[in-house]
């Protein structure tokens, strides 16, 4: 388990380093939207020009930086060999630590969880299936929502 969290923790950041590379920072915003504030690509930015591998190190262990450390890695033009140093000591640091934490909640919560899904029988796989589709449903919704606003947008625009 170890090894193939590290070589995929690995492997997608080389992926996002190489599409921030060959894409730059306009792609990083673009789908960077859904931060608070935009400003916070560039302290990011600016953070891994200044500090570099030991930036990219440190991103894995900060939320939504974690995802952004590879391609503003490269959109900023960080080495290669610096940010693999970084990428893999962060990788070597965090995969353990992340898997290390995911086994101590399943070994402490595993004989609860076994003693509430026998108490709980086939009202836990109906619950389940209300779950999904209660998603479905309103993920259907808000899709139909969405198609007919832009239609009346657009019914809007054509009567002006």
């Amino acid at each position: 388990m170890l090894f193939v969290a590290l070589v995929s923790a690995v492997a997608g950041d080389n992926l996002g380093y190489w599409l921030g590379r060959r894409y730059g920072r306009a792609a990083v915003e673009r789908y960077a939207r859904w931060l608070p504030k935009p400003a916070r690509v560039v302290v990011a930015e600016s953070f891994i020009s200044r500090y570099g591998a030991l930036a990219v190190c440190m991103a894995r262990f900060v939320g939504g930086f974690r995802f952004l450390a590879g391609p503003l890695a490269g959109a900023v033009g960080l080495p290669f060999r610096s940010f693999l140093r970084g990428n893999l000591l962060g990788a070597v640091l965090f995969v353990p630590y992340a898997v290390g934490l995911g086994y101590a909640i399943g070994f402490g919560l595993g004989p609860y969880m076994a003693h509430v899904q026998h108490a709980l029988g086939g009202i836990g796989r109906a619950v389940l299936l209300l779950a999904v589709i209660v998603v479905v449903v309103l993920l259907a919704w808000r899709t139909i929502i969405g198609i007919v606003r832009l239609g009346v947008m657009r019914a809007m625009r054509m009567r002006v």
